[in-house]
């Protein structure tokens, strides 16, 4: 069972990104909450305590509906969960200052564009502005906290994409591919996306040696 877990590894990371997602909507770890208890402070930004329980318990929830009761205690712990997770929310502030720096923004276009294709805000297939303010207003959050969010996630997209952008199969992997033309090109991509992950925590690594990272463990510990 740990074994397929870690075989399949972008299962965790495809639960990563969707979690990130939902965190545009609650609008958490976006917005500055000087009450906010701190778990890790990378740079100038920072991961609250609250941000992390709630992607905590999300990838967990998500884990145990996936592989059901096989998914106990014992193996959540092998599989160190909690470091994780942690170790992707460091890398999301990580990608963020990397694209300020880089200069990459989002203009009030592109932030409108995503607003108006939001499904959660179209009523037959049309955006209605009174649906958006009031799906936020039923989730308690104002439209300048959501949209300031939203920007944040773009520019993370955007920075992860330059990133990947850069990357290809050199001939000799795409050489070690076999099977048919489906099955090659499915290999291709899987391929291809496990040398994308593995460039932007290369990226990412570099990266942390020039911050200052504080981390509070006894938090979540």
């Amino acid at each position: 069972m740990l074994q397929a877990m870690r075989k399949h590894a972008r299962f965790f990371y495809f639960l990563f990104f969707i979690i990130i997602l939902t965190f545009v909507f609650w609008g958490v770890g976006t917005q500055d909450n000087p009450s906010a208890v701190n778990l890790a402070e990378i740079g100038r930004e920072k991961i609250s305590v609250e941000e992390y329980w709630r992607a905590y318990e999300k990838i967990r929830e998500a884990y145990r509906e996936t592989f059901k009761g096989q998914f106990t205690e014992e193996i959540e712990k092998k599989l160190k969960l909690k470091e994780m997770i942690l170790s992707n929310l460091i890398e999301e502030k990580v990608l963020l200052i990397s694209a300020k720096e880089a200069g990459i923004i989002v203009t009030d276009k592109e932030l409108q564009d995503a607003i108006v294709r939001d499904p959660r805000f179209l009523r037959d297939g049309v955006f209605r502005k009174e649906v958006y303010f009031k799906t936020l207003s039923l989730n308690r959050l104002t439209p300048e906290g959501f949209e300031n969010s939203l920007r944040q996630q773009i520019i993370l997209f955007k920075m992860r994409g330059l990133v990947e952008s850069v990357v290809e199969l050199n001939p000799a992997e795409l050489k070690a591919l076999s099977g048919d033309e489906k099955k090659a090109e499915e290999l291709k991509q899987a391929a291809l996306t496990n040398k994308r992950a593995v460039a932007v925590k290369s990226f990412v690594d570099a990266a942390k040696q020039k911050l200052n990272i504080k981390l509070k463990m006894e938090l979540i510990s």
